[in-house]
């Protein structure tokens, strides 16, 4: 296996390079390995200022804030003030849905490992106060329920902003000061910020998004800075270095404790987080299964857990080896962020730790053809459709559209050819952002068509669904 010296010199050589072949405005990279640290950073905060991204930039971890939400749930835990396998209502009695009963029956450990089954992705700003969370959770009482709680995985934002209001009534303050008091400080952050107003106070990277118009495919600076506070246990704003998110990994590889000693979460707690809760469809990027906030990666060479973040233009990556004692942390903003991850990590996770990243699901040479009958209709959620159609050629496609509040934000609807990867997914034809994402179908509407389409979320067919032609 490689050292920290060789790993660096690959980085120094290459890093630079990287995010010029993928278009990534700049990037910060750090790696963990046997107690010691080394990070790097290049290219640009943002196209718009030309300021130099360094080691000591705050880039957005986006949903990796989820295992730091996870952790702020299991420190109650230990202190014996939440039991997981209790119900939400025992912790929110207000707490409501659309489905009064699968409100009333779910419970903590179903909202950590993404099986409580409503609507995830909710974005409603209810503004910057410190009740903007307790006002969100309010806001779902109409939320709709896709399956019974515990069925199946369905990747749940929603579900986590109900976590984190449980944080701040157990804990009697705002969440932001939560995550500051119980992990900032017990940690050491020096570069972490909760909000906005607590990034600026350092080198903070801008997302980038894609521009159409340029021929050369360089993104430009996004027009606003994250998404609402209201979601930020879910991970809409955290904030910081890949030196400070290290040091929340290192505490999690070494079993709760700190580098300075400091008890941060019980060894029990952490090896709970890390124990398999559910096994997900074959998804291409995500994990082979989920635990108690972390996803968990069953690879060649071994097991590897951690998560990924994606917020307005940036995208984070944290993959953790407890078997080499290692972790490497990716914080970008902007680009063919998938490729660049795909790059240095089947790079760095091979020599620190011998560990093989398989090559991502790529559509057939040569596709069968097949009778979609079982795939065809509408499928939705509260972000958007999908229309799944089949013409008279035998081709099929995808016709994407945005709703609601990510519409504004994604705008164009899309159309793209699928086909057949094996029993019940299909796959896209051109990648987008480097990545073939399989469309898996599961379940019986109870006439033989598929109930869900499974991305990582679970999208429920339209009562609407029709099964034409295009």
């Amino acid at each position: 296996m490689a050292n920290l010296d060789e790993v660096s010199g690959w980085l120094s050589a290459n890093l630079s390079e990287l995010l010029a072949k993928y278009k990534v405005p700049g990037a910060a990279v750090g790696v963990y390995s046997g107690g010691q640290v080394v990070d790097f950073a290049s290219g640009v905060l943002s196209h718009a200022t030309g300021v130099e991204a360094t080691t000591d930039s705050v880039f957005q971890i986006g949903s990796i804030t989820k295992t730091w939400t996870g952790t702020l749930i299991m420190q109650l835990a230990d202190e014996g003030l939440l039991d997981i396998d209790k119900t939400v209502v025992s912790y929110l009695p207000d707490f409501e849905l659309a489905d009064s009963e699968a409100a009333a029956t779910m419970t903590v450990r179903q909202l950590l490992c993404h099986t409580a089954g409503f609507e995830g992705d909710i974005f409603t700003d209810t503004g910057n106060n410190d009740d903007c969370v307790e006002k969100y959770v309010a806001t779902l009482r109409t939320d709709p329920q896709l399956f019974p709680p515990g069925e199946m995985f369905s990747y749940n934002n929603a579900g986590y902003c109900v976590l984190g209001r449980i944080v701040e009534v157990l804990r009697g303050k705002p969440f932001d000061q939560a995550l500051r008091e119980h992990l900032f400080a017990p940690l050491g952050l020096a570069h972490a910020a909760t909000d906005a107003n607590s990034a600026i106070l350092f080198r903070a990277a801008i997302g980038h998004l894609p521009n159409p118009e340029d021929p050369d495919g360089n993104p430009v600076p996004a027009p606003i800075y994250n998404f609402a506070k209201s979601n930020a246990p879910a991970g809409s704003a955290l904030a910081m270095r890949p030196r400070d998110l290290l040091a929340f990994a290192a505490m999690h590889l070494n079993k709760g404790v700190a580098a300075d000693g400091t008890r941060v979460l019980s060894a029990e707690s952490v090896a709970a987080m890390q124990a398999v809760e559910v096994t997900l469809p074959p998804l291409g990027l995500m994990g082979d299964h989920w635990g108690l906030s972390w996803e968990l990666f069953d690879l060649e060479g071994g097991r590897v857990f951690g998560h990924d973040g994606g917020t307005i233009g940036q995208s984070a990556f944290l993959r953790i080896v407890p078997g080499a004692d290692a972790a490497i942390a990716l914080l970008t903003n902007g680009g063919n962020t998938i490729g660049l991850y795909f790059e240095i990590y089947a790079h760095l996770l091979r020599e620190l730790a011998g560990i093989e990243i398989p090559a991502h699901p790529l559509p057939p040479a040569e596709p069968a053809s097949i009778d979609a009958a079982r795939f065809l209709g509408t499928y939705a959620n509260s972000v958007g459709k999908s229309e799944i159609t089949q013409d008279e050629d035998g081709r099929i496609w995808m016709t994407d559209t945005p709703l609601g509040e990510l519409a504004a934000l994604v705008g164009e609807v899309e159309r793209t050819e699928l086909v057949h990867l094996t029993h019940d997914t299909l796959i896209p034809v051109e990648p987008k952002y480097g990545l073939h994402l399989p469309q898996v179908f599961i379940g019986d509407d109870g006439s033989g068509r598929a109930l869900f389409i499974h991305t990582g979320r679970a999208m429920r067919r339209s009562a609407e669904s029709n099964t034409g032609d295009s």
